[in-house]
């Protein structure tokens, strides 16, 4: 018999996120629970940014519904994950407390 498979653990805190896949999952939700959207009707895209050829951090995209979109860029020199409305404004800066796992 085959036992249920145990969901992962997916970060719902700052502080519980460790890898990019944690950050993904991280700024999808808070995105979402900004304007209220249900996470598993719309998707995500994300940028990575270059500096000198270097990654210095992703932008994220959240497409909502009616061409909504809501924004946020993470950013590896301070750690830190700004995010931004469907209008453009900044409504949130979470510095995260742990580095992102390599």
């Amino acid at each position: 018999m085959c036992q249920p498979v145990a969901a992962p653990c997916l970060p719902e805190t700052p502080a519980e996120v460790r890898t990019l896949d944690h950050l993904r999952h991280f700024v999808h939700i808070t995105l979402c629970r900004k304007e209220n959207l249900l996470e598993h009707h719309f998707p995500m895209t994300e940028t990575e940014l270059l500096q000198n050829g270097r990654r210095c951090g992703f932008q994220f995209v959240l497409h909502g519904p009616r061409a909504v979109k809501l924004g946020a860029v993470w950013a590896e020199s301070t750690n830190e994950i700004l995010l931004y409305d469907a209008t453009g404004q900044r409504f949130g800066r979470i510095r995260l407390p742990h580095r992102l796992a390599p």
